[in-house]
């Protein structure tokens, strides 16, 4: 809970603190990254660095948790800290670096307020952000102890499936014959490789297939055009990494899972492109736990020969007892039962009670929301994963 006396400077400071975060996030990571650079090689995602996009996250989370603060002064915006703990946890984040962040987060803020950066103002901007830092440092915390204390794991590649021209399954185990550890579907990894340069960058890839096998599987779409180093991580699992190879990851991570499976409440699991790999590992688990409700699968593509994971999209859904499946490719649609173009839910049946799932690219899982939201699924019951950083909340504001 933010004191009364902070709450009050930061309701009075909040449009200035706001319409100026995008110059305070750019300047705090130049400084972070002048005095440690060891932290752009081997912890931040260059590609977002180069494309601001780790910036937005970063402003739209701080000014979001700020305003909840205010808004609902008795409670925490748990699901958004969940969020950004599980990312960090995945990472291997550590409490030490808060202390980092802070430091350079607050020299930004004075550079650029300048003298509105009074002793008052300071104090209270630095309540808000040990408030925001100590709960995530609790969750991570929690995150940790439940995985036997996180790190990395060696895994062995045992095979590599080509599912499309652009995305490549690789199924994995671990190195040292231990069993591979638990997850949920809907989860992802970390998966960090040295790069030609030397730098050890790492990425989120979901686990695409459902829990229970002693093999776990990713599949990784290469990113395409851009400059570097925007996909360098695809490109360097998909031109270098085979069977036989292996690979670091971390142990799993993600908030994006299904509820109480012994409900048999209705399902809506909607994705697009890539986003299908989270959705076919919870269409895996609902088919093997035997789920009767009802389960409306959505995905969008490009193309048939895009969709990646389709053969297994189609054989889980048909495994269960109750679902409809509604295919929306751009192009070559040919089949009776796909349909060209967006994804629309107009003319698709919603039950009430509905449990939705969404991965895919922001501006279609916001559309998939609104039109779910005007179908009288409850906000609280549309769940969704972002790959990469949360610009969620970004345009949120």
């Amino acid at each position: 809970m933010l004191s009364e006396q902070s709450a009050a400077v930061v309701r009075a400071t909040l449009p200035a603190v706001g319409a100026s975060l995008a110059e305070i996030t750019e300047r705090f990571y130049a400084g972070l990254f002048a005095a440690r650079p060891e932290l752009l090689r081997d912890l931040f995602n260059r590609g977002n660095q180069a494309a601001g996009t780790q910036r937005q996250a970063l402003a739209g989370s701080i000014a979001a948790f700020a305003t909840y603060l205010l808004d609902h002064p008795d409670e925490r915006p748990d699901a958004m800290l969940g969020r950004i703990a599980h990312k960090h946890a995945s990472l291997g984040v550590t409490a030490e670096q808060y202390a980092l962040v802070h430091e350079h987060l607050f020299a930004a803020i004075a550079d650029v307020l300048g003298e509105a950066v009074t002793a008052e103002v300071a104090a209270a901007w630095d309540e808000v952000y040990w408030l925001m830092a100590n709960a995530l440092v609790a969750i991570e915390r929690r995150l940790y102890e439940e995985r036997g204390g996180g790190g990395w794991q060696e895994w062995e590649v045992v095979a590599r499936v080509e599912e499309t021209a652009d995305v490549a399954t690789f199924r994995l185990r671990p190195a040292d014959g231990r069993p591979a550890p638990d997850f949920r579907a809907g989860q992802y990894v970390s998966v960090q490789v040295e790069l030609a340069d030397g730098a050890r960058q790492i990425r989120q890839y979901s686990l695409s297939a459902a829990p229970g096998s002693a093999v776990r599987q990713i599949s990784v779409k290469r990113v395409r055009g851009g400059s570097a180093p925007d996909g360098e991580v695809s490109n360097h699992l998909h031109a270098r990494v085979a069977a036989g190879d292996r690979l670091r990851l971390s142990a799993p991570y993600g908030d994006l899972v299904l509820g109480d499976l012994a409900t048999d409440a209705p399902l809506l699991l909607a994705s697009a492109g890539i986003g299908v790999t989270p959705i076919v590992a919870m269409l895996g688990q609902l088919a093997d736990a035997g789920h009767q409700g009802p389960v409306v699968v959505v995905h969008g593509d490009r193309s048939p020969a895009e969709h990646a994971l389709r053969a297994d999209h189609e054989a889980y859904a048909e495994k269960l007892a109750d679902a409809s499946v509604h295919f929306w490719y751009e192009t070559d649609a040919a089949e009776e039962s796909h349909r060209t173009g967006l994804v629309d839910l107009a003319g698709i049946a919603v039950p009430p009670g509905t449990r939705a799932y969404l991965c895919g690219p922001l501006p279609f899982m916001r559309a998939v929301r609104a039109q779910l939201i005007g179908k009288g699924v409850a906000a609280a019951d549309i769940h969704y994963e972002v790959f990469g950083p949360d610009l969620w909340l970004a345009q949120e504001g």
